[in-house]
C-alpha cells in the first residue's frame, strides 16, 4: 500500500484549497477554512511551512498567475471577496468584490489574462486581472523565429 512521503499539519481547520507554484514546482500553497483563515507557503521537498497570511476569511479556491507571480484567493464567510497577493511578500495587490456570497472556486484563462470566480450566489464572474507583459511578448515573438531558411526545411 502507498504511504504519505510528507505529511503537513500546521492548519487549525479543514484545508479547503491547493495549489502548486507552476514555475517552482515544489512549492505548494494551501487554504484553511473559517476557523483558520490563513494562506500557508509550503516547500514540498522538505516539507518546510515558509510561509502563512492570514485573510481574515475562510479561504475556498487558490490558483497562481504566471505572468506576474502572484497568488490569488477566494473567501467565503466573512468577507466573500477575491484577493491577489504579490509573492513572496503576500502583500495584497487588489480586492475584488462582487459576490453576494461564498466565492467556491477560480480558474485562469489559458491566456492568463482572466481570472472566472463561482459563486454560492450561483453567478460566474469574470476579472480581467493580468495584462500580458509586452516586452514579453517581443521575446517570444522573436524567439520563435526561425534561426535560417536550413532549420526551417528540416522538418
Amino acid at each position: 500500500d502507498p504511504v504519505p512521503t510528507l505529511s503537513l499539519t500546521s492548519h487549525q481547520a479543514a484545508v479547503k484549497a491547493l495549489a502548486w507554484r507552476p514555475w517552482q514546482t515544489n512549492i505548494l500553497a494551501s487554504g484553511g477554512g473559517t476557523a483558520d483563515r490563513t494562506v500557508k507557503i509550503w516547500n514540498c521537498n522538505n516539507g518546510s511551512l515558509m510561509s502563512s497570511t492570514d485573510t481574515r476569511s475562510q479561504v475556498c479556491s487558490l490558483v497562481w498567475a504566471p505572468e506576474y507571480k502572484e497568488l490569488v484567493s477566494a473567501h467565503g464567510y466573512q468577507n466573500n471577496e477575491i484577493i491577489i497577493w504579490k509573492y513572496p511578500s503576500m502583500e495584497k495587490t487588489a480586492e475584488l468584490m462582487g459576490h453576494h456570497q461564498r466565492v467556491l472556486n477560480l480558474s485562469l484563462s489559458p491566456d492568463g489574462t482572466t481570472i472566472v470566480s463561482a459563486g454560492a450566489d450561483e453567478t460566474l464572474r469574470l476579472w480581467k486581472c493580468f495584462e500580458p507583459d509586452p516586452k514579453k511578448k517581443k521575446t517570444e515573438t522573436k524567439s520563435k523565429q526561425p534561426v535560417s531558411g536550413l532549420r526551417m526545411g528540416i522538418r
